[in-house]
């Protein structure tokens, strides 16, 4: 807003970590509950699957909107407009007394739940640009990071205070709280003659002049497929933590909390390494563990038919300390590529990412969660073709992904 003081670069960081947390809130937050929930509205696990896979539909298919809007109407507004509909979303899930009007509602949640994380990583680039945008992209990751390993466990500590719609009262009170702190505390970092005219047809056109870009496509699907391989791990955790390792509702942090922990270490790591170490190297870096992550969870799966904790999850957090190097890497090369279209290109990478995830928690987790090996060469997949994508574009691209400085042409606005 005209004449705010720009906040601290830690605070912006947590205001945006916090921001990016309420998207994986809203799917991990209700693992815990799916027996209770799916009990009251004679709903089987197949049924229950699909309040993560409508919601990340939903998500989807508004992540493409996100970003142009925010182009055009400020990322301020947009932001709390999103978070304004989420609020009513959550309270309409806890509300609900059928497993269509959860369904409903949870669609309600997805189509305003990307706000955060797809306006928040414009916002970083408006501000910051080089090695700085990569330090900040690490430190909102490892805020991100706490989310999927707190919001299971959280959840299964309402569910001993209270039922399940407490999850959404609760969820509903988080977004009040990122509301009041982003109307506090974030200015407006997208000024109105920095501004894009929202036309459909513009629109469409640009989306698909980004898709076109065949460099575009290859760091989109290898990020997706990259994160896919731990996504598929995170859809099927109902039934890999109460099924496969026979925790209860109350223990979803064995397997949660080492993952978060492998992924928040990799993004330090990674803020560590900006100005230090080219992108690329670290990126390969990053791959070179998700891929020995792969090999040893296949190698345990292979050798113990019946998985347990710890060693059933510690690949997986060596997996997430990868993807903690890899992905700001391919996220900041992408918005550079589109300095004028940097919400457009963070909504289309978006969209592919959780297309990839809707699909994944839809259609290959309820086929995969049944066995630990199952998951495990459906994960070792997903890494390989991540792996592959990534080499194509090195092989393509006559220079790697990096973080440059950016041109004093196309200089980021300050705040």
């Amino acid at each position: 807003m005209p004449g705010r003081s720009p906040p601290s670069t830690r605070r912006l960081a947590l205001l945006l970590g916090g921001l990016a947390m309420f998207g994986p809130f809203s799917i991990d937050t209700i693992f815990p509950a799916f027996p209770q929930i799916g009990a009251q509205m004679g709903a089987d696990k197949l049924a229950m699957q699909q309040t993560i896979s409508v919601y990340l539909l939903a998500y989807a298919a508004m992540s493409l909107v996100h970003g142009p809007l925010s182009d055009a109407l400020g990322r301020r507004r947009v932001i709390l407009g999103g978070l304004a509909v989420f609020v009513l979303a959550s309270i309409g899930c806890a509300l609900a007394t059928s497993l269509p009007q959860l369904l409903a509602f949870r669609a309600l949640q997805g189509l305003s739940a990307g706000v955060g994380l797809i306006v928040g990583r414009a916002v970083v680039r408006d501000v910051l640009h080089g090695h700085d945008a990569q330090r900040m992209m690490s430190q909102v990751s490892m805020i991100f990071g706490i989310a999927p390993a707190v919001a299971p466990v959280l959840g299964g500590w309402l569910l001993g205070w209270h039922r399940w719609p407490s999850i959404f009262w609760f969820l509903a009170g988080f977004a009040l709280l990122l509301g009041a702190g982003v109307w506090r505390a974030l200015p407006e970092t997208h000024p109105p003659e920095a501004r894009l005219p929202l036309h459909p047809v513009t629109l469409l056109r640009g989306y698909v002049g980004i898709t076109r870009n065949p460099r575009f496509l290859r760091l989109s699907m290898a990020a997706a497929l990259n994160f896919g391989a731990l996504f598929l791990y995170i859809a099927s955790a109902p039934a890999f933590v109460l099924d496969l390792l026979h925790l209860d509702e109350r223990q979803f942090g064995w397997f949660f909390i080492p993952m978060i922990g492998g992924m928040t270490t990799g993004a330090f790591v990674s803020g560590r390494a900006a100005g230090r170490m080219e992108g690329a190297t670290l990126a390969n870096i990053g791959f070179a563990c998700c891929g020995a992550a792969m090999a040893l969870n296949l190698g345990y799966n292979l050798w113990e038919s019946a998985p347990a904790v710890p060693w059933a999850v510690l690949p997986m957090s060596l997996y997430a300390f990868g993807i903690a190097l890899v992905f700001p890497i391919l996220t900041l090369a992408i918005l550079d590529m589109y300095p004028r279209q940097r919400g457009g290109a963070s909504s289309l990478q978006a969209f592919l990412g959780l297309l990839a995830n809707a699909l994944i928690a839809g259609m290959l987790s309820p086929l995969l969660s049944g066995s630990g090996l199952h998951l495990a060469l459906g994960a070792a997949a997903f890494a390989c073709a991540g792996w592959l994508f990534w080499r194509w574009e090195a092989r393509c691209s006559p220079r790697p992904p990096r973080m440059p400085d950016a041109p004093a042409a196309l200089e980021p606005t300050a705040l």
